[in-house]
């Protein structure tokens, strides 16, 4: 089983290292960026963490984090070692970690913003932002993100749990994270978009619904493209350990 879990040992743990330390540059990058009167952002009430993108990064290096600790435990202890005990819990750890978080909300960060960007992005990321935020920094934010989870998908095989488990899970994040929004407005008066603050209630509830709808479509469609990437190999393993379906 050990070839339908990844692509092979020996690359995995130089590719995480490299994406994880990319993900550790891009958030001392982001937190050191200097702020200004014109967009005292960070320095408001909620900080980074009110940004679904801040969020979203840190998810993403810890989620690499552990692959490169996953990695290394593989690579130290026997094989036999590592289908019982701690580094199995681990490995089901970073596959639930991939199905339910890193792939739905990184590639949700990546489709809303170009989405609305494309749209009107003074909705979402206005144009004095520039002044402050490099290009570079923005693309590193919002687009390189959905390269990087695809290479992990093309890496290594990730046991999906039932879709009933892993959609409840994405929405119990979504419900927390919407309900920490709420809170900013109800606590500070800021809405942490600005296409919050041109809706009507009814508007907003709809944005907001919706939003949180698209989710489960995009868990859907990891689950999707994870078996397409790795149905041919999960075929030939069961012909290795003598299954035959005929």
């Amino acid at each position: 089983m050990a070839a339908a879990a990844g692509r092979g040992s020996k690359i995995c743990l130089p590719v995480h290292l490299a994406i994880f330390m990319w993900y550790l540059f891009t958030v001392w990058s982001n937190c050191s960026l200097q702020t200004s009167d014109k967009h005292p952002g960070v320095r408001s009430y909620g900080g980074r963490w009110k940004y679904l993108t801040f969020i979203n990064l840190v998810m993403q290096t810890v989620f690499f984090g552990f692959c490169v600790l996953v990695d290394v435990i593989h690579a130290v202890l026997p094989v036999k070692r590592t289908r019982s005990g701690t580094p199995l819990i681990l490995t089901n750890i970073r596959d639930f970690y991939f199905t339910v978080l890193a792939f739905p909300v990184g590639s949700f960060v990546f489709a809303s913003f170009w989405t609305l960007y494309t749209y009107d992005r003074e909705l979402v990321y206005p144009k004095f932002l520039d002044e402050i935020i490099p290009i570079w920094l923005n693309h590193a934010l919002h687009t390189v993100i959905m390269p990087l989870l695809l290479v992990q998908m093309y890496l290594q095989n990730h046991k999906y749990s039932t879709r009933t488990k892993g959609i409840f899970s994405l929405a119990l994040f979504a419900a927390l994270y919407l309900s920490w929004v709420l809170w900013v407005h109800h606590a500070s008066g800021i809405w942490v978009y600005p296409i919050m603050a041109h809706l009507s209630p009814v508007g907003l509830c709809i944005f907001l619904g919706g939003a949180s709808l698209t989710m489960a479509p995009l868990y859907l469609l990891g689950e999707k493209l994870n078996h397409m990437m790795w149905s041919t190999t999960e075929e030939e393993e069961k012909i290795d350990d003598g299954w035959n379906p005929h």
